[in-house]
């Protein structure tokens, strides 16, 4: 059996229609809307919403961590729109609409922050099938899948925005967790609570990992973590017992699946 999984797509719809290539089935781990592109600023929703001159003073100021000149400035953009979630939302159906179609191996699927799952439905078919918090059988093994980023203990969702990603509070998160029976593939967006594999070394930032995503691979010992959510990781890879942890690699730069066999 040889299944491909990807993560962090971010609008390479290219790469996807490629990425089931000689697979016998396709995993995707989330992120599959391009929101803001820090690469090229006029591409991704933002930049064809307001333009790269603007999304590049939005990258600023987010890399310099200016917290309250970062929220005005977010701020000012959604006031300038008539509508702003409207205009979030039909963008990013466009992209669903290419991003969906693009897949043609069977595929297994779930969101992660930086996508919109209330929508899924509308795209989901018989070869795109959406599990969270949900287990289902791929060539003689059980997966299980929870969608998502979980945010902090007592932290709360802010759902004024325009844009509200998919973050999920630490009660909800951890029971969709520990709702899953044991599997032999545990499949999420966001890695384990293990430093190595939430360090970004490009960002130099430490992103959050899932305490409960770490107790269930120590609890039960899959034979695979599978995970994206950190770009570029400090360890893309660790062993922890009998679990093999692998961060699926950052889709939309690499273009190329990570491959499991068995």
């Amino acid at each position: 059996m040889r299944v491909h999984v990807v993560t962090d797509v971010h609008g390479n719809v290219e790469a996807l229609k490629r990425a089931g290539d000689g697979a016998d089935a396709l995993v995707v781990l989330g992120d599959l809307i391009d929101f803001v592109d820090y690469h090229d600023h006029g591409n991704g929703i933002l930049g064809r919403i307001f333009g790269a001159e603007k999304v590049a003073r939005f990258a600023e100021l987010r890399r310099s961590r200016r917290g309250p000149e970062f929220g005005a400035y977010i701020r000012s953009l959604w006031a300038s729109l008539t509508d702003p979630a409207e205009t979030i939302t039909e963008a990013v159906r466009e992209q669903y609409a290419e991003l969906f179609g693009a897949m043609t191996a069977p595929t297994y699927a779930t969101p992660g922050n930086v996508d919109a799952p209330h929508l899924w439905p509308e795209f989901a078919n018989e070869g795109v099938r959406v599990f969270d918090g949900e287990t289902v059988e791929i060539g003689g093994l059980t997966f299980g899948f929870v969608g998502g980023v979980r945010l902090p203990e007592g932290a709360r969702l802010r759902t004024h925005s325009a844009w509200v990603p998919y973050l999920r509070v630490a009660e909800e998160y951890d029971a969709a967790v520990a709702g899953l029976p044991p599997v032999d593939v545990l499949c999420t967006h966001q890695p384990p609570a293990v430093p190595e594999l939430t360090y970004d070394v490009v960002a130099r930032n430490q992103e959050a990992g899932a305490p409960s995503v770490l107790e269930r691979i120590r609890a039960d010992q899959p034979r695979w973590s599978l995970f994206g959510h950190v770009h570029q990781p400090l360890s893309q890879r660790m062993r922890i017992g009998l679990t093999e942890c692998v961060n699926a690699g950052h889709f939309k730069r690499t273009g190329t699946p990570y491959v499991l066999r068995w």
